[in-house]
């Protein structure tokens, strides 16, 4: 009994850390400590002072003023330009994410066969995804669409006068969605990988069932495809809705013409950096991240319909 009742209280007793073990803890935490520093730093810690400069009136210059829900009254109820900006925004998110994908998809399709020197043509299609972003495609764009530019060249060949793309409210906004399907890159790679993935055998039993390219294309790949939709989804709306580089050099920082390309970031740079309204630009930037946020978990909802997953019914 004194044995048992010894064993117990053994069990009972916490274990010691053996001294190795909490020596390569430590060193695991030290090793984390400058994530942990910058995570404070540059990510929650700016947070936290944009979501208290969204209650008040801040100019840069001088102390910050309390006001309350003031400027998120004002944002909501009795701002023309935040409702262009949103109307711009979703606009370019609807018309730009759907197609980028579909253009991504067919070229992943394309570049999935096995042929001499593919891997230098996967380079080169991705190459453009390296170059979009930047202010220098920003500002070859705008010469390209220009009146005398490369584009209405080309449309004078064949007896088409086309319009000045840019200057244009009708057709100022399509040039940035073009540019935007143009950065087909970064999910045309990550659509690549998972057709990669796919099982040959799946395919060559519906070829053998008398399944043709698009019957297979629709029963077989796509579905076992649709988890990498979703993340390219997700990715891609998140990166639209935060896009400001090709509206700020192709309109020169004024959303013009007619307000046409006033992009949501746009405006929130306007009202911080050249009005120096920080506190309003910070509840613009709070209601970006509730408009985002609402659409991620929209679209997570909404996969439990679409997305199969190859091992649900495992």
């Amino acid at each position: 009994m004194r044995a048992t009742g010894a064993a117990a209280s053994h069990r009972g007793a916490p274990r010691r850390r053996h001294p190795r073990r909490r020596a390569a803890a430590i060193a695991g935490y030290l090793f984390l400590l400058p994530w942990f520093v910058g995570l404070a730093g540059f990510v929650l810690g700016p947070m936290v002072i944009s979501a208290y400069l969204s209650f008040t009136e801040y100019d840069l210059f001088s102390n910050a003023r309390w006001v309350g829900p003031d400027n998120y009254r004002t944002i909501l109820t009795d701002d023309p330009e935040f409702v262009q900006s949103v109307q711009v925004t979703f606009g370019y998110v609807f018309l730009s994410v759907p197609l980028r994908l579909v253009f991504a998809l067919g070229i992943a399709l394309l570049m999935n066969r096995a042929m001499r020197g593919m891997a230098f043509y996967r380079s080169v299609m991705y190459l453009p995804s390296l170059l979009a972003g930047s202010v220098g495609v920003a500002l070859l764009w705008r010469q390209l669409f220009g009146r005398e530019g490369a584009v209405n060249q080309l449309l004078a060949i064949v007896g088409v006068r086309g319009p000045n793309w840019i200057a244009d409210p009708d057709y100022s906004l399509l040039t940035l969605v073009v540019l935007a399907v143009w950065q087909f890159g970064s999910p045309m790679i990550i659509f690549l990988a998972g057709l990669r993935n796919i099982p040959a055998e799946l395919t060559e039993a519906a070829q053998i069932d008398g399944a043709g390219p698009v019957r297979r294309f629709f029963s077989v790949t796509l579905p076992l495809l649709t988890p990498i939709v979703f993340f390219n989804l997700v990715m891609q709306t998140i990166v639209a809705f935060q896009a400001f580089t090709p509206s700020f050099i192709i309109s020169n920082g004024t959303g013009g013409p007619v307000e046409s390309t006033l992009f949501y970031t746009l405006y929130l740079y306007q009202r911080a950096f050249a009005e120096y309204d920080m506190g309003y630009a910070s509840a613009l930037a709070w209601i970006l991240v509730a408009i985002i946020a609402t659409f991620t978990a929209l679209t997570f909802l909404s996969s439990k319909r679409w997305v199969f997953y190859a091992d649900e019914g495992r």
